[in-house]
């Protein structure tokens, strides 16, 4: 790769149009034409981030002509940036003149006066005082979170100077989190690759892998799921699914549909309730969600109110006809009197909504923006894990998670009802076409 070098009285010049013996694949050439301050790149196994990731550190190095520069690539543990990257960083910086390495401190000092470092964030501290002009922080999900918050992006702020975020998923953590946050900021580069998608792990070698693997091992590191690597997740490879197939995406309202609702009534905790739309040809489309926590009926009624949609039939569980000790009415005569007459979904077992809520997703389209709380909730809902016998038990294990995931299951068992209320069916009648069709639960 041909590197010309910027001019600026302000500190020493690299040489011109030195050759670094890299040839970047296309996905790799995508990052370095990347221009924004802060990236997030989470790619699969065998991709080649490291070389991407060591080139674009020379590469910035030698075009920065303010006095002495300094870069560096962090990885988790100070052994594994000597192991993984120093090797690359001498071959390919070695290609510049004059450049030398100090095997000692792992660093690299190049002709114009920039320096590269290979740090670890194995002990933070020791990473404190320094400044930067760009930082490589390799496998975040594996590093304290204070590294980057505390130490290094205070270290980019006296020269402004980029970072660049690279890994592989490793479930819902903060290098997750910098993907959500870069995925909405058009101010950061937000990229993710999959081997299905570039073509740089032969086919051959990914039907091999999948079947030694395990699926929420090769979903993880091949297909980049941050949903797989949550153990036990009931809608892990679902959501990862429309995920992967852009089902996750902006779902506008249709105007000439009526909009539903699928609802968790809390007591003393939160009440969730799902938007959606049954469209023709089976799609279903969920464009909003809504969750709160210490508010009667009332709250969510001007909240639906206030959204202004073509409502059609509002599905509640079945605990909805409990009276009420303290005024003996249920909250099925509450929410009617306050103007919602809710349709009862059909009681089926816990075993048999699940499997239901896993048949319909495939069906599903969200809305990425609106539904973030809870696809968030349904990404992490899982089963009990018993320490003691290393198992999974075949009860879900409550959390905050459970109020979503509970009012979607109200959704699945009930879409039908939705769909045909027409027909006057009741649940009774939808509980037992269900049980008729759906296969067994296997959970």
């Amino acid at each position: 790769m041909d590197n010309n070098a910027a001019h600026s009285s302000g500190g020493k010049q690299a040489p011109r149009n030195v050759v670094i013996p890299y040839r970047p694949r296309a996905h790799q050439w995508q990052i370095h034409q990347n221009k924004k301050r802060f990236s997030v790149l989470v790619c699969h196994r065998r991709f080649g981030k490291t070389v991407a990731a060591v080139n674009e550190l020379i590469m910035k190095a030698c075009r920065n002509a303010l006095p002495a520069p300094r870069y560096a690539y962090i990885a988790p543990l100070y052994k594994q940036a000597k192991s993984v990257v120093w090797d690359y960083l001498k071959k390919f910086a070695g290609a510049l003149e004059g450049a030398t390495f100090h095997e000692t401190e792992l660093r690299c000092d190049l002709p114009n006066g920039a320096r590269i470092s290979l740090l670890g964030a194995d002990n933070p501290d020791r990473l404190r005082g320094i400044y930067l002009d760009g930082v490589v922080l390799d496998e975040m999900a594996q590093m304290p979170e204070r590294v980057w918050g505390e130490i290094i992006r205070p270290a980019l702020s006296d020269r402004l100077g980029w970072a660049m975020f690279i890994g592989t998923p490793r479930g819902h953590n903060a290098f997750y989190e910098l993907y959500q946050f870069a995925r909405q900021d058009p101010d950061w580069f937000c990229a993710m690759y999959r081997a299905s998608e570039t073509g740089i792990v032969n086919q051959e070698e990914l039907v091999a892998a999948k079947n030694e693997m395990t699926p929420e091992q090769y979903e993880q590191e091949f297909e980049c799921s941050f949903s797989a690597a949550i153990i036990g997740a009931y809608y892990g490879p679902q959501i990862a699914q429309a995920e992967k197939e852009g089902r996750i995406t902006s779902v506008p309202v249709e105007p000439s549909l009526p909009v539903h609702t699928a609802w968790d009534l809390g007591m003393s905790d939160s009440t969730s309730v799902w938007f959606f739309q049954a469209a023709p040809g089976g799609e279903i489309r969920i464009v909003d969600y809504l969750e709160a926590a210490g508010q009667g009926l009332d709250y969510y009624v001007r909240a639906l109110r206030d959204r202004q949609h073509l409502y059609g039939t509002h599905l509640a569980p079945h605990d909805i006809r409990v009276r009420e000790l303290g005024t003996g009415k249920s909250r099925l005569e509450v929410a009617k009197s306050l103007g919602i007459s809710f349709t009862v979904a059909p009681n089926l077992p816990l075993a048999d909504g699940i499997n239901a809520a896993r048949l319909i997703i495939p069906k599903c389209w969200f809305d990425q923006n609106k539904c973030a709380p809870g696809l968030e909730a349904l990404r992490q809902y899982r089963r009990v894990y018993n320490d003691r016998t290393a198992c999974f038990g075949a009860i879900p294990h409550h959390d905050w998670t459970s109020h979503a995931a509970d009012a979607f299951r109200y959704l699945a068992v009930g879409l039908d009802l939705c769909q045909r209320s027409a027909t006057g069916m009741t649940a009774s009648e939808a509980c037992r076409m269900y049980r008729q069709f759906a296969p067994p639960a296997g959970i």
